[in-house]
């Protein structure tokens, strides 16, 4: 034992001195007895012990402490101390140099410090903190130090202590056994529902995936695993390594599906890229027509072809449509260019066409055949003039066709009267016309008196005039 051999080494030392000291006065002793160290020895000797077992560094008793554990020892008349033990009584050393008292409360504060360290073993074992191991170790060392203690006390009360402590502390290793299986479980579980989330994501890898969010929720598992190991009990080897392989294979498993897909989508954009490349080939190579139609139909078809060919990559797109574009751009801006000058065209011979048709709406009323000859040679030349000045825009186009029409209308009214006149028939067909002109007169004049809207009520007046002019044409 450790403090008991430290005890015989400095016991011998001193016993040496004293004999050399006491050979002048008595015969030396048959057989050594051993004694106690001096107070500086045992201080130092003890407080190792008292150390390692968690006991006041120095500890400091009452006198009614100290005297109800001298009560349990004596010391002779050679300082030899004695410790009751049982019936009968036990050396545990010798302090000659010293009073019988002073040796004796010595041995006493020994007894009641090797009891401290009972009692702080006992409040040790309250806390929440302890180890199994730390238990085991402190009583392996109370052990070894309360068995034949060179100390003076009550011997009895100290071992049934110590009997005691033993049970609680079993009992608190049990319990601490039971916290441990319990943690060791729930850490179980926990890593387990990790390794579920991990594998989870693995099995609903799809078309759909988003890969980039799908990567940053693995990253978040690892770091959670990683978590969850620094501040848990450690798992049994077979279950970590059980479970990190879990863990590893779903990993491993969204990894080759992200490259799987990588290799997928890098080929669909090459695809793209390549499909892209020929349609701004073929719009380069039509981008200076002038065949406005049939080039605007090969352009929409591009379109149509560029949208079905896929994405080749956000920078590539960006760069291949602006090429595009810019082929795009110089034929609709030619043609653009091209109708903003046909409109400008237009719009002059619309111009240049009124005039005529003021020239043209001049010449009637006709009030006889011979001015009806003279206008329609007039008209004519106008109509030739006409149909040299070219288009006029579309919006305009009736509008204007339809005055020259009524022009003409009205003078070939006229002629067909004198036609009439000089045709021996005529003057049968000629009563029965003037009769319908007359009743057609009259259903006018009904329409127009009835008639509230402006444009419509133009519109039959004008009808009307025509009317009256043919009514006059064929008297």
């Amino acid at each position: 034992m450790a403090d008991d051999n430290v005890t015989k080494n400095e016991t011998t030392t001193e016993t040496t001195a004293q004999e050399t000291h006491e050979a002048t006065k008595a015969p030396k002793p048959a057989a050594p007895k051993p004694h106690a160290p001096s107070p500086a020895a045992f201080a130092k000797k003890a407080a190792p012990a008292a150390r390692r077992v968690a006991a006041p560094a120095a500890a400091t008793y009452t006198e009614a402490q100290v005297k109800e554990a001298e009560a349990f020892g004596r010391v002779d008349e050679n300082g030899t101390v004695f410790v009751k033990e049982g019936e009968g009584e036990r050396e545990v050393g010798q302090f000659p140099d010293v009073s019988k008292e002073e040796a004796l409360a010595l041995y006493a504060r020994r007894f009641l410090d090797l009891k401290a360290k009972l009692d702080a073993l006992a409040a040790r074992l309250k806390s929440s903190n302890i180890k199994s191991r730390e238990i085991d170790e402190t009583m392996k060392m109370l052990a070894e130090e309360t068995n034949s203690p060179a100390v003076v006390g009550d011997l009895a009360a100290l071992k049934a202590q110590y009997e005691d402590l033993k049970v609680k502390a079993e009992a608190k290793k049990t319990e601490l056994a039971e916290a441990r299986k319990a943690a060791v479980a729930a850490a179980v579980a926990g890593r387990t529902a990790i390794v579920e989330k991990a594998e989870a994501l693995a099995a609903g890898l799809g078309d759909n995936t988003n890969w980039r969010s799908t990567a940053d929720k693995f990253r978040a598992l690892f770091d959670e695993w990683q978590a969850h190991q620094r501040n848990n009990v450690r798992i049994d080897k077979k279950d970590a390594d059980e479970l990190w392989k879990r863990f590893s294979a779903a990993r491993t498993t969204f990894n080759q599906s992200r490259r799987k897909w990588a290799q997928a989508r890098d080929n669909e954009r090459n695809q793209a890229k390549a499909a892209k490349e020929a349609i701004i080939a073929e719009a380069n190579e039509i981008k200076n027509s002038t065949a406005w139609g049939e080039t605007s139909r090969q352009f929409n078809e591009l379109m149509d072809r560029w949208k079905k060919a896929g994405r080749a990559g956000r920078n590539e797109d960006d760069a291949l449509w602006a090429r595009f574009r810019e082929a795009a751009d110089t034929f609709f801006n030619a043609r653009q260019a091209d109708r903003e000058q046909i409109s400008a065209d237009e719009k002059e011979n619309l111009a240049k066409k009124e005039e005529l048709l003021k020239k043209a709406e001049a010449l009637v009323p006709v009030a006889d055949e011979k001015a009806a000859k003279q206008a329609r040679q007039a008209l004519a030349a106008i109509q030739d003039e006409w149909d040299q000045i070219g288009y006029v825009p579309r919006e305009d186009m009736r509008r204007i066709e339809g005055r020259l029409d009524e022009v003409d209308k009205q003078i070939k009214s006229v002629e067909e009267a004198a036609w009439k006149q000089s045709d021996p028939e005529a003057d049968a067909r000629k009563s029965s016309f003037e009769e319908q002109l007359n009743a057609q007169l009259a259903e006018l004049d009904a329409k127009i008196a009835a008639e509230t809207d402006p444009a419509k009520k133009a519109k039959l007046e004008a009808e009307k005039a025509t009317k009256e002019q043919w009514l006059n044409a064929v008297k």
